[in-house]
């Protein structure tokens, strides 16, 4: 083991007697020592009593190798076995200025919606403050409080960087892949092993706009908290709020919306409105009991519902790419960011309760025209087969299905029956009928999700719009297709009169994308509105957020 010669200084001193084989005094001196030999910084006891806390981790094994780590205490062990189990946070001056700057970053932690104790910043603030108050410190005292140290920045930063909760848990159904590399035990290794360079936690800290947008919004009810105006409206604003109580309340939370301009809704109705909005809420301008409910809610309940969103945005990478597709499923829109910025937006439906969408990621591959639809095992077994017991033949004609064997050859349909019906294949033919539409979107995943047309022209005006069987229905598919195949593919015949003549022949058509676009199919409630400079707080349209704020408690 090396040892590392350093200076004493009278801001952390450590005593340490050489004379190992002699008398221990009271038992204690050996704790009480720890550090110092002839005023020189002696690494050997430190490692000693490091490792005894913390054992090396094995370097033949593949975690050391490939760095292939995976907890907190994987991290601990491999970043000490790394450096010689030499101290991170402590060195020849005593306690780092490094130390100082990760306890005051825990203490902030509050604005991530983390709770600055899951790290133990009280314990440690007043480790640090025993440490620079003696003239001596004991070599546990020492040891612990580097080790807690690292430990703390380890699970911050891994906690910032994919999620504080055991996703499965939270979640059953978000399948979309984080590809982070959290590279904490590596940076701490270059910045802290042999220098006092603090590697600060922003480098963990989720990039995507909505993230610092949920940060501002969760100070923003952090402060209306503490507001005693505020909050006794709250406390006292009856059964049927007056209008001046609804505007208060509207303007502390979600600014002054109101337009002077538009005169065709009177003032107090247009703020009701936009709070109703803001709030996920149907538009109807009246104070019915669930917008009274919202307008009662305390603070802390909206930070509960901001703390959940920022977790999930944890979930996903770190940094979406500069051009992507963004599905919200309880706000049931559809966007096509570019650098952060809508460039293209719609309606959509998305799977009902008992049939959700999950949240997956893939990309868009190809655009089909004039698509057949094949009936997919879940939507056979829970609507073909209950239709083709109740109505035979009947059943398959009525929904445009043709029945196949596994041949392609075309089956009677009469001749099937609930004992068989498992053995053919069913499939719609292009048409204005269709299920998919006249346009599909693949993105080809697991869970045989995609986008498309719908003949159901009627349901995106609705305010509830979750009827589907898991896919995503596009209110504006056709622009869609124009956009993508013209702006993004650099197709300029493919303008709508194309379109409108490729849809007209009923034949199915492939256009394969050069450019795959990604797809970020998530689940957000607590999400920006279009201006992207103001958060919603949108129908929890699946129930998920009850189950994720108890694990996060």
């Amino acid at each position: 083991m090396k040892t590392k010669h350093l200076f004493l200084l009278p801001v952390l001193l450590f005593c340490f007697s050489c004379n190992e084989s002699g008398p221990q005094k009271a038992g204690k001196k050996e704790d009480r020592v720890g550090l110092f030999e002839n005023g020189l910084f002696n690494q050997d006891e430190f490692a000693k009593a490091l490792q005894a806390k913390v054992p090396a981790l094995d370097t033949t094994d593949s975690v050391y190798l490939k760095t292939k780590i995976l907890s907190v205490q994987q991290a601990l062990r491999y970043a000490y076995t790394r450096n010689e189990f030499s101290p991170f946070w402590v060195k020849e001056k005593g306690v780092t200025d490094a130390a100082g700057k990760l306890i005051d970053e825990l203490a902030q932690l509050g604005d991530d919606g983390l709770d600055p104790e899951k790290y133990h910043v009280s314990d440690l603030r007043k480790q640090l403050d025993a440490l620079k108050g003696q003239k001596s410190a004991e070599l546990s005292a020492v040891v612990n409080f580097d080790t807690t140290c690292t430990r703390a920045y380890l699970q911050a930063s891994r906690d910032l960087l994919i999620g504080s909760v055991p996703l499965k848990k939270a979640d059953s159904l978000w399948y979309h892949v984080n590809d982070s590399v959290w590279s904490a035990p590596k940076l701490m290794l270059s910045k802290l092993g042999e220098s006092d360079d603090y590697p600060g936690l922003k480098e963990f800290r989720s990039e995507i706009p909505t993230y610092a947008l949920l940060q501002q919004t969760l100070h923003r009810y952090r402060e209306l908290s503490k507001d005693s105006a505020y909050m006794a409206v709250k406390e006292n604003m009856g059964t049927v709020p007056k209008d001046s109580v609804v505007a208060f309340i509207a303007e502390k939370e979600i600014g002054d919306t109101y337009d002077p301009g538009n005169d065709t809704v009177s003032r107090s109705r247009q703020i009701l409105q936009n709070y109703q909005y803001y709030n996920g809420l149907r538009m109807t301008g009246k104070k019915d009991s669930i917008t009274v409910a919202v307008l009662s809610r305390q603070p802390d309940e909206t930070i509960k519902m901001i703390e959940a969103n920022m977790e999930r945005l944890r979930w996903l990478p770190k940094k979406l790419e500069d051009e992507y597709v963004l599905v919200n499923i309880p706000m049931m829109e559809f966007m096509l960011r570019k650098d952060n910025f809508d460039a293209f937006r719609m309606r959509v439906v998305v799977g009902k309760p008992e049939r959700q969408t999950p949240v997956l990621n893939a990309r868009m591959v190809n655009i089909v025209f004039n698509p057949s639809w094949g009936v997919p095992p879940t939507i056979l077994k829970k609507d073909v087969l209950p239709g083709l017991t109740k109505s035979g033949a009947a059943y398959l004609s009525k929904k445009g299905l043709r029945a196949y064997d596994h041949n392609g050859n075309a089956v009677d349909a009469g001749s099937i029956t609930e004992a068989n019906y498992k053995r053919f294949i069913y499939k719609q033919p292009p048409g204005d009928d269709n299920s998919l539409g006249v346009i599909k979107f693949n993105l080809p995943n697991q869970w045989d999700i995609y986008l498309h047309d719908t003949p159901h022209k009627e349901d995106f005006p609705n305010y509830s719009r979750a009827k589907s069987s898991g896919c995503i229905r596009l209110q504006k598919p056709r622009e869609l297709a124009e956009y993508i195949l013209t702006e993004l593919e650099g197709r300029n015949r493919f303008g709508q009169p194309y379109i409108d003549t490729l849809v007209q022949t009923h034949k199915t058509r492939y256009e394969i994308l050069k450019n795959k676009i990604p797809v970020h199919i998530v689940y957000l409630t607590a999400f920006e509105d279009s201006t992207g400079k103001q958060i919603r707080f949108l129908r929890d349209v699946y129930g998920r957020d009850a189950k994720l704020l108890s694990l996060m408690q």
